[in-house]
């Protein structure tokens, strides 16, 4: 009774321990990332979204060597790094991984240059077998969640026998240590460590200290519980529906879905979604073994679970729209970012699973009463791997950020003026690889310049680039543009621009671009 007291104490604690958490997103760097400054700066201010915390800034002076004496503070949203008076001519870089408040990590780099720009280059990414780890033990984790607690909770309240346990249990054993384990590889992963690294105190206490830390303790405990409650320990039935109310209560209290504003609608959207997705895919590995095993004993448990779950089903899909439609904020979002396709391929194999769903309510149930048993076990294990599958595409969405939290980049601007004409160029979006130009054209007093045809040069001597010419096309809002310019090499570029105004009269204005690496 004591456990049962203490277990039920720290998941209540934890779960409603968390504030308010988002993902950060980069919005501004002073001195501008790509500049080139005549002397060093005194800071480097990194601004974010919301507020955030450092985690590892790691800077590269312009003669390639890894500085240990910039001094970092963060105020709020800003970051600001305290440069080393003696750096170098030549290019810096600052690479940074700051922990947003939803517990994951954002990370980028950022350049500049004293004098000449040099070729450094930043420091080598993470381990890529880390961010392997942190999606196995994601997965791990749904297991022990959905099929390990949901499991304890149809044995005990649906079926009301022990029958089928095996398959939660081992979820459970699978769980249990995947928290744990992803605990410590947040924490490489935030402060940009190495896996040998997890052996040490730093990325756990930084792991514990994020919004994550108490949302897996959370975790924990509900499998704790599930796990007693397979045993048939004492208190049972309670110790499942406590299990269950934690399943909830852990994912809305980090990630990218429970910490989206407005937090009042989102994080009961995922706390219903979350018990949804347990009772359903939980109630599978039994289902599929009171079948296989008795027939004659699970047709009125497979009823009595048909019965719930149409409702349930509802409620996943309700909730699931509600999430959907904040993180992606626009349809496009669907095909045009990562986390939109990864959702795609999730509702196409959810439409699988309430397909089979449908089948085994209207088809395979009635066959069982008939005594034909085998078609309706099959149809439960295609769902049980159906939604595996879901799992480990949703486990990927750890290193997806929503399409909410994507800052437009500032495009990059350069202007142009003489007494007979004003250009107003707009790179977007402004670094080496593919970029769009959009032209404005203005007379001398500022009012659009007509012209009947335009051309864009650019080249970049000190790399070999020769003139290239593009033929720009006006577009409906009167600028004229150049779409999908191949830029390889970050630096000052050579812009040219040549307005054709008259069959007798061509207007040619000539400035630098400095263009940002990728």
């Amino acid at each position: 009774m004591r456990l049962l007291a203490a277990l039920t104490t720290l998941l209540l604690v934890a779960g409603f321990a968390t504030g308010a958490s988002a993902h950060a997103a980069l919005i501004s760097v002073t001195p501008a990332s790509g500049s080139i400054l005549a002397s060093a700066p005194k800071a480097l201010e990194l601004r974010f979204n919301e507020t955030v915390t450092p985690g590892a800034i790691r800077l590269i002076d312009g003669a390639g060597r890894a500085r240990d004496d910039a001094r970092v503070s963060a105020s709020g949203e800003a970051i600001s790094i305290a440069m080393p008076p003696d750096l170098p001519q030549g290019t810096a870089v600052v690479s940074y991984r700051v922990i947003s408040q939803d517990g994951h990590p954002v990370a980028g780099s950022v350049i500049f240059s004293i004098g000449t720009p040099t070729a450094t280059q930043p420091p080598a990414s993470a381990d890529a077998g880390l961010k392997v780890l942190i999606w196995l033990t994601r997965i791990g984790l749904y297991l022990g969640l959905f099929v390990g607690v949901g499991g304890a909770l149809f044995v005990q309240w649906m079926a009301r026998s022990l029958t089928g346990m095996v398959a939660p249990g081992v979820a459970l054993a699978i769980g249990v240590p995947s928290a744990l384990i992803s605990l410590g590889a947040l924490g490489l992963d935030l402060l940009g460590l190495p896996l040998p690294a997890v052996a040490t105190t730093a990325p756990w206490k930084v792991a514990f200290a994020t919004s994550a830390g108490p949302a897996m303790l959370v975790a924990i405990a509900a499998m704790l519980f599930a796990l007693m409650a397979l045993r048939n320990a004492g208190y049972a039935r309670s110790l499942a529906i406590l299990a269950f109310i934690g399943v909830g209560l852990s994912l809305a209290m980090t990630g990218h879905a429970a910490t989206a504003p407005p937090e009042m609608l989102m994080r009961p959207a995922i706390f219903l979604h979350g018990v949804g997705v347990a009772f359903w895919i939980g109630a599978l590995a039994p289902l599929a073994a009171l079948v296989s095993m008795s027939p004659d004993k699970a047709l009125p448990i497979v009823n009595r679970f048909s019965r719930i779950a149409v409702p349930m089903v509802g409620l996943l899909a309700l909730s699931g729209l509600a999430l959907a439609i904040v993180q992606l904020e626009k349809p496009a979002a669907l095909i045009e970012t990562w986390y939109g396709l990864v959702l795609l391929a999730k509702l196409a194999l959810v439409l699988l699973l309430v397909t089979l769903a449908a089948l085994n309510r209207f088809c395979f149930t009635p066959a069982l009463e008939r005594g034909r048993a085998a078609a309706l076990k099959r149809s439960i294990v295609f769902e049980g791997a159906i939604a595996v599958a879901i799992f480990a595409l949703v486990a990927g969405w750890r290193f997806t950020p929503p399409p909410r939290t994507l800052v437009p980049e500032t495009p990059l601007a350069i202007h142009i003026h003489t007494d007979k004409a004003m250009f107003q160029v707009l790179v977007s979006p402004g670094k080496a690889g593919i970029d769009d130009f959009v032209l404005q054209l203005m007379t001398g007093g500022g009012t659009l310049l007509e012209a009947k045809e335009v051309t864009l040069t650019l080249s970049l001597p000190e790399r070999g680039i020769e003139p290239m010419e593009q033929g720009a096309s006006l577009g409906p809002d009167h600028y004229w543009h150049v779409r999908k310019v191949e830029l390889p090499f970050a630096g000052r570029w050579r812009v040219r621009i040549d307005a054709l105004v008259t069959d007798f009269e061509k207007i040619t204005l000539e400035d630098e671009l400095e263009l940002a690496p990728p």
